[in-house]
């Protein structure tokens, strides 16, 4: 079976994506529910605000799928949990998929699967399972024709920052979203790079894959922004934002702005002019 066909849904004419990831509740961090906690409505909020695509586990994807109508974004199915997020790296890490999880999101009616590939200082175990992960998937995905988003994560040292901590790294990101491309990533889901200016060498290594970049911890309507726009001037096929949109005061006016500059190469004054309106 082809993906191409639930490409075409998540990429539209314009060949771009905006994916709200609403999916944090999967990974067991009391922080992460800042904003979601009330799930029915945090889906609808970001229904009406209309992106692309909704990020949502199996669990919850229900919240979307049951509304009425065709004029909704796609599902984004998040397949993995993992324990890696808190203040402190517990003794046993993992992260585990559910059996037959692509048939879940056919079920579901899903666009596309989403799992990560995550790379923590001195946990090459952890890599492991997630390349298994991600293979295991890759094998269903091609029978059933459904779309692979793999999301290399690079993280910092717990004992630097503590918690969830990315790393901007440049020569980090490029050889794990290498990784993903290799592995068969139909999408890959990845981090910015401290010089976002040189966000072109991540989509270079990508070699042709559309590259979603991710938006990280709530940051200031200017910062994202500027950032956005200047990651898709370098090339990005859109982005993957969810805190940034839940927990922004507007949710449907951020939402409308950022998918102008995703599809429409909005500037970045011209967005945050219209946020200051």
């Amino acid at each position: 079976m082809n993906s191409e066909f639930r490409l075409n849904r998540m990429f539209g004419d314009t060949g771009k994506c905006f994916d709200v990831a609403i999916d944090h509740g999967f990974f067991n961090e009391m922080s992460f529910l800042s904003g979601i906690e009330n799930m029915q409505d945090a889906v609808h909020t970001i229904v009406q605000a209309k992106p692309d695509c909704i990020q949502l586990s199996l669990g919850q994807a229900r919240h979307l799928q049951r509304i009425p109508g065709k004029n909704k974004p796609g599902l984004v199915l998040r397949t993995d949990a993992a324990n890696i997020y808190g203040t402190e790296l517990p003794a046993f890490l993992f992260s585990e998929i559910p059996d037959d999880v692509v048939e879940d999101a056919l079920r579901m009616d899903a666009v596309a699967v989403c799992i990560n590939l995550l790379m923590l200082p001195d946990q090459p175990l952890l890599h492991h399972q997630c390349v298994r992960n991600v293979m295991k998937l890759k094998s269903a995905c091609e029978r059933w024709g459904m779309v692979l988003m793999v999301e290399p994560l690079v993280m910092q040292p717990n004992q630097i920052k503590g918690g969830y901590m990315v790393d901007g790294d440049i020569a980090k990101i490029m050889p794990l979203v290498r990784q993903a491309a290799e592995l068969g990533a139909d999408v890959i889901k990845a981090d910015p790079c401290e010089n976002v200016e040189e966000y072109h060498r991540v989509i270079e290594v990508a070699s042709g894959i559309p590259v979603l970049v991710r938006g990280g911890s709530r940051a200031s309507d200017e910062e994202i922004v500027r950032r956005t726009a200047t990651l898709m001037e370098q090339g990005a096929s859109g982005i993957v934002y969810g805190r940034n949109v839940i927990q922004h005061p507007n949710p449907e006016l951020i939402t409308e702005v950022l998918m102008g500059i995703v599809h429409q190469g909005t500037s970045a004054d011209e967005a945050l002019g219209k946020l200051s309106i």
